[in-house]
């Protein structure tokens, strides 16, 4: 497993990439509308991202076709931007990828549109899921202890996590080493040590963790037709503490 350290010069410019996310991410309720189709949606986000001199790394990667991925409902991940529109009570996921000056980085939100109490329980417990791994990095801990934490809350919570798609790492590439899942025992894996840059993104279902892939190749949607949220972040994890490069490069200090 080849996990490349970045130096600070590095992070910067991959918080500069984030900030652009961030940016998406403020105007995100203006953004996902009942009416609007999810190609629209696609392009709207795609011109904030050149707007401000980045691009969506997302569009032609392996070749996907979207320059996000936009997922509804079922649908985990992977959703590719069409004419399908967003109605009332939707529990949309907005997942972006933006290369700026060469590096990269990599987030997602769950938004219900409107409102849905069952969809808002599960996008909580998924946002928290998130917060509480990054809460768990640690220099001189393991890739595991951010997976074991994830999967204890969201146990807790009574929903499953997905075991085919996992975090990873980012920065000089979209998707990098070390893989990041979000189930496992602590104290495994690669050390945590400076200089690391992961993409953690918990991907949570309200039945069965269990996936299958769409006709078209790439959206992954659950096994059992129940509703699935999704948050990441990219973070750096630096002697200062972890930047959260994509919540505007806000500090977890002390680890």
């Amino acid at each position: 497993m080849a996990i490349v350290l970045k130096s600070p010069d590095e992070i910067a410019v991959i918080a500069e990439a984030g900030k652009i996310i961030t940016e998406i991410f403020r105007q995100l309720e203006n953004i996902v509308t009942p009416g609007k189709t999810t190609g629209m949606i696609g392009a709207e986000i795609k011109e904030i991202i050149t707007l401000q001199g980045g691009r969506p790394a997302f569009l032609g990667y392996r070749g996907f076709p979207g320059p996000v991925c936009i997922s509804i409902n079922d649908e985990i991940v992977h959703g590719i931007p069409s004419s399908r529109k967003i109605c009332p009570g939707d529990l949309v996921k907005i997942d972006v990828g933006v290369e700026y000056r060469s590096y990269f980085a990599d987030a997602a939100r769950s938004i219900v549109v409107e409102r849905n109490d069952r969809a808002e329980r599960l996008l909580r417990a998924t946002r928290k899921a998130l917060d509480i791994g990054i809460a768990s990095i640690k220099i001189g801990g393991h890739i595991s202890d951010i997976s074991n934490a994830i999967e204890q809350y969201i146990k807790g919570q009574g929903f499953s996590v997905v075991r085919d798609l996992t975090g990873h790492g980012v920065g000089l590439a979209l998707h990098e080493d070390p893989p990041v899942p979000n189930f496992g025992q602590s104290g495994f894996g690669p050390e945590i040590e400076p200089g690391m840059v992961l993409a953690i993104e918990p991907m949570v279902n309200e039945g069965s963790g269990e996936t299958v892939v769409a006709k078209n190749g790439w959206t992954v949607l659950t096994r059992d037709g129940s509703l699935s949220a999704h948050f990441e972040d990219t973070v750096a994890i630096t002697e200062k503490g972890v930047r959260i490069v994509t919540r505007g490069g806000r500090w977890r200090k002390r680890i």
